[in-house]
């Protein structure tokens, strides 16, 4: 970068959900002042979803918002590294303080991903499943045909599967960026998950373990309320074939997850935006989902098998 006539300096943050927040925010901030970061300047976020929400919303909010760069280095990062929602979470909720704020580019290298553990690889396959979820029903059973491959790293089949997932995104982004309408499909699985994650304190579940888990709520809640049982069935197989918990553990407070749900950006007056799977590959945006219903549903939930 010198010899090319650029002056970078790197802020290293801890791995995990709690460096998503305003403490740190602040860090990277006095790191950029100190370093002189102009309107001319461009933040690099080289790291997982966490160190691009953070350092996308850094270059968001720094002097009103400079350019970045997207280089995710996990397989969960395929996703929050396309379609521009940047943020950091309160302790009572996540991704509540954001904005929307495009890359100017996003590159990818799968040979970053052969160091990961074995348990973010299936954490971040989650993701790449809901796209199928929402979109594609033959990527979806794609998906399910070839989960020890992905499982396994296989460069071939990440390769595709991480083309065909951010395909969905863009493709639905693209349509509508700021998330009025379409996009939100986007957070299946998302409501109970996100709640999860923060009852959890952002230590545990994961975030792609928290969302299947998400996703099987939101399969059982559709056939409750009339759409076949395979919605439920093919949801719950997946995620089992990949090694994904589809069960919330039994700790974690009913009433605390609720509470968390009430602080979602998806809560308005008792009821919930909810996206509702009505077949494999088709999603419906339900903006009259009852808490109670819901909360139901976080019961079943902790006795799935």
């Amino acid at each position: 970068m010198t010899k090319a006539g650029y002056k970078a300096v790197s802020h290293t943050v801890a791995s995990g959900e709690k460096s998503k927040s305003l403490a740190v925010l602040e860090e990277v901030v006095t790191t950029a002042l100190e370093a002189g970061l102009d309107r001319k300047s461009a933040v690099i976020a080289l790291g997982g979803g966490v160190v691009g929400d953070l350092a996308g919303f850094v270059a968001a909010s720094y002097m009103r918002g400079i350019r970045f760069v997207q280089i995710p280095t996990t397989i969960l990062a395929h996703d929050s590294g396309v379609g521009g929602k940047v943020a950091v979470n309160h302790p009572l909720a996540k991704n509540i303080i954001g904005a929307f704020h495009q890359p100017e580019m996003v590159l990818y290298d799968t040979r970053t991903l052969q160091s990961l553990p074995e348990r973010e690889v299936r954490a971040g396959l989650s993701e790449m499943i809901k796209h199928g979820l929402i979109w594609d029903a033959e990527f979806t059973a794609w998906c399910e045909e070839n989960a020890d491959r992905l499982v396994g790293l296989d460069p071939e089949a990440l390769q595709y599967g991480l083309y065909k997932g951010c395909s969905v995104k863009a493709a639905v982004v693209s349509q509508d960026e700021r998330e009025n309408d379409l996009r939100a499909i986007l957070n299946l699985g998302h409501t109970i998950g996100h709640a999860l994650e923060a009852v959890g304190g952002y230590n545990e579940p994961l975030h792609g373990e928290a969302i299947a888990i998400g996703m099987v709520g939101a399969a059982k809640l559709s056939v409750a309320m009339g759409n076949p049982e395979r919605v439920y069935t093919v949801t719950k197989r997946i995620f089992k074939k990949f090694g994904l918990p589809t069960r919330i553990p039994a700790h974690l407070d009913t009433d605390a997850i609720m509470r968390a749900m009430m602080h979602d950006k998806k809560f308005n007056e008792g009821k919930m935006v909810y996206i509702i799977p009505t077949d494999i590959g088709r999603v419906v945006i339900d903006k009259n989902v009852s808490a109670e219903s819901v909360r139901e549903i976080v019961e079943q939930l902790k006795r799935e098998d």
